[in-house]
């Protein structure tokens, strides 16, 4: 018997397919082999076509099963992880109205804020958690003003991962820690966020039909199984953002546990059992995917919008005819601190933890005569990591702590000199995973399938690569650091 899950990033599709009994990973594969495009028809807008995201999902789940060399029978239950606080708009023949407007677009900001100042500061955080920000919801009050017509088409609003259970159901349907990612779900009341709407003048309509995170949402149809490959009728059994899903992949699930994300974005993700926001929502909390009434679970996400961008950005545009080891292995030569060179990785759109102000990317103190390609490269990889430190801050003064953090072994992590500059500058142990977020998703769909009867059930062959920890170089990151917050304190204001 075997599990497979989707992980629908906004630079690829992957799907991995794991033996449900050991938990081995059986195959993986993704699709396009290049990096998804966005379309920004204007600054800091980010939108992608919600139809590639399913077609790319098509390809990677055949490719899979072709390597996986089993029968698609075989594979009884189906998980989803994708890209959170996107909009998926579709009409009542739910068909898509118009592009996504994903998770790194910064249209909204205004109206958001617009909403966290009139209906009050408090009421939203204590009902809300955040402010309504750039979230989904304020979102679609963009569409609403400014795209009147399309707007009226619309008759459910999806998440990225709502829209592939759609493609794959036929039922338009959601979850809590859905809502919760997009500032739709009221915390207080344990429902979606009706006051929010008002004040939108959005009808409830539009939101679709709440279910379980883990449990049956539904059913393979005919036209989606012949897309994918897989058996008509298999149960679609878990879904979750991205970030609360990386957590779940390394049985991040307890209060005081972190996880840890550097691909595109640079993720901290803390676990807490009490609903703690931050007043000025420069970090966010959300509905975590065991959370219970009784036993409740709540995420404290910290998220810097560039850390493999930044790194995947010099090479494309300066260092083409190199590989990423041979990039590390050019910053690497280069001492702690990068002799002065600070950089500050803020350039693709606005923060989070600059209460979504762009302040934008810089190399500062970049001298002609000393720096050198390894200089720039390795304070690229030190100001990723201070930048996640400075968001880490934030979470510590909610009264969250942790002294170790898991990451997959993937994308950012897979370089030493980034491992040890985490581990330094944050003062934690870093413990490394032979996972990742499709991996994920198809354990959590053997919970929601009831093979798995527990948590613990679903971690079976789960194999942690390394433990990396602070060295005798960490005096060294911490005055690398401090200089670094000297040039931000200078560019943030």
């Amino acid at each position: 018997m075997y599990l497979i899950g989707f992980d629908q990033g906004s630079s690829s599709s992957k799907v991995s397919i794991i033996e449900a009994e050991t938990g081995r990973l059986v195959s993986s594969a993704y699709s396009p082999s290049t990096e998804l495009g966005m379309y920004a028809a204007q600054h800091g807008w980010a939108e992608q076509d919600p139809s590639l995201w399913w077609k790319n999902c098509c390809i990677a789940c055949k490719t899979a099963i072709i390597s996986a060399k089993i029968n698609k029978d075989d594979i009884k239950g189906i998980g989803i992880s994708y890209q959170m606080h996107g909009l998926v708009t579709v009409n009542k023949s739910l068909e898509v109205i118009r592009p996504a407007i994903i998770w790194c677009d910064s249209r909204a900001v205004e109206i958001g804020e617009k909403a966290f100042n009139e209906l009050g500061s408090q009421y939203c955080l204590e009902n809300l958690l955040n402010s309504p920000g750039n979230f989904t919801a304020s979102k679609l009050k963009w569409i609403q003003l400014n795209e009147p017509s399309l707007y009226d088409q619309i008759y459910k609003i999806l998440l990225p991962g709502d829209y592939l259970a759609l493609k794959m159901t036929g039922n338009a349907s959601t979850t809590s820690t859905g809502l919760s990612e997009g500032t739709l779900w009221n915390f207080k009341n344990d429902r979606p966020a009706t006051f929010l709407l008002d004040y939108f003048s959005i009808k409830e309509r539009v939101i679709p039909e709440v279910l379980p995170i883990f449990g049956t949402q539904g059913y393979l149809t005919d036209n989606a199984a012949e897309e994918l490959g897989l058996a008509a009728g298999t149960p679609l059994c878990y879904r979750a953002g991205d970030v609360p899903n990386n957590a779940m992949s390394m049985n991040v699930l307890k209060p005081g546990e972190m996880s840890a994300v550097a691909g595109t974005a640079g993720i901290l993700y803390a676990i807490t059992d009490k609903p703690k926001y931050d007043t000025l929502s420069r970090v966010n909390t959300f509905v975590h995917v065991n959370h219970q009434p009784n036993d409740a679970r709540y995420g404290v996400i910290l998220c810097i919008n560039a850390a493999g961008k930044l790194n995947s950005w010099l090479k494309n545009n300066f260092y083409q005819h190199l590989t990423y080891p041979q990039l590390d292995q050019l910053a690497s030569q280069i001492p702690i601190g990068s002799d002065g060179l600070s950089v500050l990785p803020y350039g693709n759109g606005v923060e989070r933890t600059f209460e979504n102000k762009n302040i934008g990317a810089h190399f500062t103190n970049l001298d002609f005569n000393r720096h050198q390609a390894g200089h720039i490269l390795r304070a690229a990889q030190e100001g990723i990591v201070f930048a996640l430190n400075h968001g880490f801050k934030i979470i510590k003064d909610l009264g969250i702590s942790t002294t170790v953090v898991r990451a997959g072994h993937a994308n950012m992590f897979l370089s030493p000199l980034f491992r040890e500059a985490f581990c330094n500058t944050l003062e934690v142990e870093l413990e490394l995973f032979d996972t990742d977020g499709a991996q994920g998703a198809a354990r959590a769909a053997g919970v929601g399938l009831g093979y798995y009867m527990n948590f613990d059930e679903a971690f079976v062959g789960l194999k942690k690569i390394s433990t990396n920890s602070p060295n005798e170089h960490r005096h060294l990151y911490q005055e690398a650091y401090s200089n670094w917050e000297t040039a931000l304190k200078k560019h943030s204001n």
